[in-house]
């Protein structure tokens, strides 16, 4: 089984926050391979940048990597982008990449406390 983990999921897990996430999300980043969006890492080193996630993308990346077999995906940029046409909902280019990176990877679950993901893709568990 292949899950996502959305942006604000993996800066909590790599600051030891993990009260911050449900049981099922808890249940799900234990049983399946878990999987990063390219777009959430750019998304990281900017927040890191602006002092909203206190390490740079690539040590968080790593840390939680170590910590729970996270990898970046790596499906090609065109697949991601073609689904992400459909994501019209928001306007949020991080956001509309991110879900269109596990829809493109067939209907993956996304871990996500966004409302906005929940509502617009079933496949959300908080």
């Amino acid at each position: 089984m292949i899950c996502y983990l959305d942006t604000h999921v993996a800066i909590w897990l790599a600051e030891g926050k993990k009260n911050r996430l449900t049981t099922e999300a808890t249940g799900l980043i234990k049983r399946a391979d878990l999987f990063l969006s390219p777009m959430a890492l750019v998304e990281l080193e900017i927040l890191h940048e602006i002092k909203r996630s206190r390490l740079p993308a690539r040590d968080l990346f790593e840390k939680v990597a170590h910590e729970t077999g996270l990898r970046l995906c790596d499906l090609p940029f065109q697949t991601v982008a073609s689904a992400a046409l459909n994501e019209g909902w928001t306007r949020d280019p991080f956001d509309r990449m991110i879900v269109a990176q596990a829809k493109a990877n067939g209907f993956a679950w996304l871990i996500s406390a966004d409302q906005d993901f929940k509502k617009h893709y079933p496949r959300t568990v908080w």
